[in-house]
């Protein structure tokens, strides 16, 4: 099989490489803990020539789980080689090349577990998600499954779950996704590896969620009640293992860190001078001695459980409910906002307006141009894209987008340019109006709501975010689980590149390229204190969200699923943080509104309004 399609990439630097095409059958989906059950890799230069295969059963030493997705019995792997037996071979046709993968992370991730428990490196030092680049590419596909993609580019099928078959038909997919993505000169979504998803961060054990409502601070001569957040610094008498489980018994959520929502700070020492002994003095944080503490532990009163509070009234309106610390936002962000009405469903994208089938990209422009006239596309019932891609129907051209490096493929697809006022004047009304009955996908204004349907009880949700490269500054998306108090229950509950699941498992940022960062969540599995996750964005360094131009949004049910809903929201001059998203209770369904607020701090001032300290 030959990478070589209609058009010949051999010659074009930016794509071409040597490849190591590779697909995995794992006996589960959690890769510090399931095994790999069979591989295959596939190797090609940059010219598109296959230089090697090789493809193996493994004997993982375990159940093998779900026979009826991979068909691989413990009979059938019982004399087969252990991963440690072929991991050098496995490695050596990995070495020097670019992994591409399906999905990629999950890949890299079994892969990265496999090689650290042969106590082996892994010799990945970029991988390349074709997910990714189809989601840059946008065909018309049904979706972006594997079998989706081998219908829409005509690469043929034959066993679906073989590992072998599944990196034959990768291969294709992956020489028609790299002639479009060159043809629409779309940069390929190149990982550096590690990547933040490394073994190193795997998640700790599972922390018992505390089933209680945190009721504020220990007063000096007062009890200890259920749901207080307890944290502890220094040495103790009693071991630190059973004075945590004697409180998290008692009712008490012990947390690694002090902010201003903390409880009590147990220490031996108050003037010892460690950060949470700083940081309690700092925010007046009531100081207990162990003897004090194990006296008071013996008469803890009754909490307020979070399983029998109703959820808050969401109040509908466009801005977020905003951390007690947070700083203002910045007077653009804030007159932005305030013009956005009561949000509703959106109108589906199949409605009578005109610009129904539409999906612009606007070029060229001040910031602030280009943000309002991609609000006066989704005005007009259109879909604004911030890259140029297979989906892109027209373009607006303000002045200085015809120097817009773009603009050369966008003359040779032929694409209908526009001048801006080719919009036409904004509506006197919103055009976030109310979708019929039952409408799924849609485009989301700034501060649209959208009930989430509900899934089978495996269901995971994916919300993406993406941006055009324009600038080399790093942008890092995070998400925050909070409670009925808009503060997380536990350090675990914040979702970053240093920790980046949750120690249940139910929340997780995975890093599908430089300017594509997700965050999945498992709503069934979110403790009983979930009522909103907070999905933020904030940029390393002095650039500003005016520098980086319009994110894109998806919230889609799966990986390779369409979006149920979509955004691009666009943020004022100078703000280094952006409220991207929010997935919501409201009375017993959860609800996705896309937000865009920003604010003028960086990310550590909303960490803290979030009630998470940080070293």
């Amino acid at each position: 099989m030959s990478l070589a399609a209609a058009l010949d990439v051999s010659h074009l630097p930016d794509y071409a490489y040597d490849w190591a095409l590779v697909d995995v059958e794992t006996s589960g989906l959690i890769a510090r803990r399931d095994r790999i059950l069979s591989i295959a890799v596939l190797t090609f230069g940059p010219e598109g020539t296959q230089t090697g295969e090789y493809s193996t059963l493994l004997n993982p030493g375990c159940d093998p789980g779900p026979v009826h997705i991979h068909g691989l019995t413990a009979e059938r792997l019982s004399g087969a080689p252990t991963f440690e037996q072929v991991a050098g071979r496995i490695g050596a046709l990995l070495q020097d090349r670019v992994m591409v993968a399906h999905n990629a992370q999950f890949d890299y991730d079994f892969l990265a577990h496999e090689f650290a428990r042969a106590r082996l490196y892994l010799p990945v030092t970029q991988r390349l998600c074709t997910l990714a680049l189809n989601r840059r590419v946008e065909p018309p596909s049904v979706d972006l499954s594997l079998a989706s993609l081998a219908a829409h580019y005509g690469v043929p099928q034959t066993g679906a779950h073989d590992a072998l078959d599944d990196t034959r038909v990768l291969a294709g997919i992956f020489r028609s996704s790299l002639s479009e993505a060159a043809r629409l000169d779309v940069p390929l979504p190149l990982v550096p590896c590690p990547p933040r998803q490394d073994p190193q961060f795997a998640p700790n054990p599972p922390k018992t969620p505390c089933a209680y409502r945190n009721p504020g601070r220990l007063t000096p001569d007062g009890p200890l009640v259920q749901g207080m957040k307890i944290a502890v610094t220094g040495e103790t008498a009693t071991s630190r293992a059973e004075l945590v489980a004697r409180a998290v018994a008692a009712g008490l959520n012990i947390m690694s860190s002090v902010s201003r929502h903390t409880s009590a700070l147990l220490t031996n020492d108050a003037a010892s001078g460690s950060a949470k002994a700083r940081r309690a003095i700092a925010e007046g944080v009531t100081v207990i001695d162990e003897h004090t503490f194990l006296k008071l532990l013996g008469e803890v009163r009754p909490g307020t459980p979070h399983e029998n509070q109703a959820p808050k009234k969401t109040p509908e309106v466009a801005t977020p409910a905003t951390p007690p610390t947070t700083p203002t936002p910045s007077p653009a962000a804030t007159a932005a906002v305030a013009d956005v009405p009561a949000p509703r469903r959106p109108e589906p994208t199949h409605s009578a307006k005109p610009f129904g089938r539409l999906r612009v990209l606007v070029l060229g422009g001040t910031h602030e141009e280009a943000s309002a006239a991609r609000a006066r596309v989704v005005e007009l019932g259109g879909a604004a894209a911030i890259n140029l891609s297979a989906s892109v129907t027209d373009v607006v051209l303000f002045p200085g987008g015809e120097l817009d490096r773009r603009m050369t493929r966008v003359t040779a697809l032929g694409l209908p340019v526009h001048a801006h006022e080719w919009l036409g004047a904004p509506a006197s009304e919103s055009a976030d109006v109310p979708a019929q009955d039952g409408a799924m996908t849609g485009v989301l204004p700034r501060g649209g709501v959208i009930d989430l349907p509900t899934l089978p009880a495996a269901g995971q949700w994916h919300v993406g975010a993406s941006w055009a490269q324009q600038t080399n500054c790093e942008v890092d998306v995070v998400a925050f689980v909070l409670d009925e108090d808009e503060q997380v229950s536990s350090d675990g509950d914040f979702v970053f590149y240093g920790a980046p699941e949750s120690p249940d498992g139910a929340t997780r940022l995975l890093c599908d390229g430089p300017t594509e960062q997700t965050i999945t969540f498992d709503l069934a599995a979110l403790p009983p204190a979930a009522h909103r996750i907070a999905i933020a964005a904030a940029i390393d360094g002095a650039a500003t969200f005016g520098d980086i131009g319009a994110v894109q949004m998806t919230l889609a049910p799966g990986v390779d699923a369409p979006a149920t809903a979509q955004a691009t929201l666009d943020a004022a001059t100078s703000e280094r943080t952006l409220l991207l998203a929010e997935i919501y209770r409201r009375g017993s369904r959860w609800r996705f509104r896309a937000v865009g607020q920003g604010y003028d701090h960086g990310l550590e001032t909303l960490v803290r309004g979030y009630g998470v300290d940080v070293e």
